[in-house]
């Protein structure tokens, strides 16, 4: 599946982002005043939509250490009870209560006792579902993830920094502290200002690719996973259609 062809003199591929051959990590950055925060209406439609139009979206976790964002280049669609793999498959329990909430939160959890994951909470109040967020392309504060991500010295080139939903977790400092954040920071969620956030910045992403989704053992044969096709920052499996 390929869509949204990319404007002339601007976007993802005049930077590299999704280029077949060697690229530079940065993305160019808008007029600020074309940023803006994913209102929660972007999360409350059906979830397949919400995993492809996150592509070229922004995510921004800010800390004390720092901010630290990237480009989502890859998502994962988990869909209500019926599917397998998704957490809701055993019925409402503590841990997956986000899931079953408003759309337009953040549900993070361990994965294995090692990874932290991030979610994006879609659909409508009691629907559960998610988009989780597979890879970043690093944007600002690459710095800080790669002292976040390598504490033994070695290096790391920036299209590895956040491959995978552990590494930009790692990267973007996100742990369970965030589990039920409300990813557009209201003011009436309890919030006192925005720490985990996902911007529009008007980055067109160009070609989109769908496939199975990667990483679980159980309904694989589902293609809701979509990613920029040819990325070089995309999870080494079917990195193409």
């Amino acid at each position: 599946m390929r869509t949204r062809p990319v404007k002339p003199g601007f976007g993802i591929r005049e930077s590299g982002f999704g280029s077949r051959v060697e690229s530079r990590a940065e993305s160019p950055i808008p007029n600020p005043q074309s940023r803006y925060v994913l209102p929660r209406s972007f999360y409350e439609r059906p979830t397949l939509t919400v995993a492809e139009q996150l592509l070229g979206k922004v995510l921004v976790h800010r800390t004390r250490q720092g901010t630290a964002s990237g480009v989502i280049i890859e998502t994962e669609a988990y869909i209500g009870e019926g599917d397998p793999a998704c957490h809701a498959s055993f019925g409402r329990t503590p841990r997956n209560e986000p899931l079953y909430g408003p759309p337009g939160f953040a549900y993070v959890y361990l994965n294995y006792g090692v990874h932290y994951l991030v979610n994006a909470v879609t659909e409508a109040d009691g629907h559960p579902a998610a988009v989780l967020i597979r890879a970043l392309q690093p944007l600002d504060g690459i710095a800080l993830m790669k002292k976040r991500r390598v504490t033994n010295g070695r290096s790391v080139d920036d299209h590895d920094l956040c491959r995978g939903p552990g590494n930009l977790s790692r990267a973007l400092g996100i742990t369970l502290k965030e589990n039920r954040l409300d990813l557009t920071g209201r003011e009436d969620s309890g919030q006192s200002g925005r720490t985990l956030f996902i911007e529009d910045r008007d980055i067109p992403v160009g070609s989109v690719a769908r496939g199975p989704r990667i990483g679980i053992r159980v309904a694989v044969d589902r293609p809701w996973r979509c990613w920029v096709d040819g990325h070089r920052s995309v999870s080494a499996h079917r990195r193409r259609a």
